[in-house]
């Protein structure tokens, strides 16, 4: 059976005997059109079952209803959960996204951003971005808002939102410090992560106040992932001398060194205490389960979206939203003990 055709304007204005030009104005509201004749118009289109042309829509307004997601990986669990905090504030309002996987790979970002203001979306959010200060070229010619999530930039079309990552690493070591730690270790994040820095100066100004630190030897590499969080720790248990805790970029980070560390003999949090970051889903499954300084994950993505609208609106008071981390406390740190 031949599928009918939608309604258009052209039907609606046959239907009502007016011009087209008629129908448009009455279908958006348009104070030139008398109430009367624009409420009869509207009553057509509804018995006709007429839907909008989201395309034709857009050629009037210059907008898509779209937005544009790039994202390092969907695989990592933080992430989508500030996708989720996008998509359900996006379709609240009205709006849908596409979403852009760039593998954590600098040059692919760039071609996502590139690739989706070719779809013409109203704007870009892009999380945990590290090349954020090549998008400024890029975007003095685009001109569309771009919001980057954990990645602060100065720019006239750069908008971030981000979790204090100093408070956060300040928590992280202020509580180690309160467990009598002093010789902490630091597990980087991908190179060149703002994050990842943030969390490190944190950790070391809270640790001095209590006689502690980080030594330049200690902080060593990783990528934000399990097998970063492995290698490193198989580094650590192979010194003499080892830390009593040891702060990671993030849970994934913290699960990774956790498996190594606990194959190597060494027990965990008596031996060595493992504190994370995120409060992602897995952090309170792995044993022990994980201490870590948690991130308001939805409410990355829900601040983002809507500083994303605001913008599109005109609306927007603030170019850089901070949101507040805490510690959350469970089996993987303990005090240490008088003889250590």
């Amino acid at each position: 059976m031949p599928t009918k055709d939608p309604v258009s304007i052209k039907d609606i204005a046959r239907e009502a005997g007016v011009s087209h030009s008629t129908v448009s104005r009455a279908l958006a509201d348009s104070p030139l059109v008398a109430t009367e004749t624009k409420q009869r118009i509207q009553r057509i289109a509804r018995e006709m079952a007429y839907t909008p042309s989201a395309i034709a829509r857009g050629l009037v307004t210059k907008r898509t209803a779209t937005i544009g997601l790039v994202v390092t990986t969907i695989a990592d669990p933080f992430i989508a959960e500030v996708v989720q905090g996008i998509e359900e504030t996006a379709l609240d309002q009205g709006y849908s996204v596409i979403l852009c996987d760039c593998n954590s790979e600098p040059e692919r970002e760039l071609n996502c951003v590139r690739a989706l203001r070719e779809k013409r979306v109203d704007s870009i959010v892009v999380t945990s971005s590290r090349v954020g200060n090549l998008y400024v070229p890029l975007l003095v010619e685009l001109e569309v808002p771009i919001v980057l999530i954990n990645n602060q930039h100065d720019s006239q079309y750069v908008y971030s939102v981000r979790s204090d990552d100093l408070l956060g690493g300040r928590l992280a070591g202020d509580y180690l410090g309160s467990l009598g730690h002093r010789r902490v270790a630091y597990i980087e994040g991908p190179p060149g992560a703002r994050a990842s820095q943030q969390r490190l100066a944190g950790c070391r100004q809270a640790l001095e106040k209590s006689g502690g630190s980080i030594p330049d030897e200690w902080v060593l590499s990783g990528n934000g992932r399990a097998e970063g969080g492995r290698n490193a720790a198989e580094f650590l248990c192979g010194r003499t001398e080892q830390p009593t805790a040891v702060l990671c970029y993030n849970d994934m980070t913290a699960i990774g060194a956790i498996k190594t560390i606990r194959a190597a003999g060494l027990r965990i949090p008596e031996d060595m205490s493992i504190i994370g970051y995120d409060d992602i889903t897995f952090a309170s499954l792995v044993e022990p389960s994980l201490t870590t300084i948690a991130q308001a994950k939805y409410a990355l993505g829900e601040s983002a979206m809507r500083l994303a609208l605001d913008l599109l609106s005109g609306q927007a008071r603030a170019i850089d939203r901070v949101l507040t981390p805490v510690l959350v406390e469970r089996q993987s740190c303990a005090a240490l003990f008088a003889n250590q």
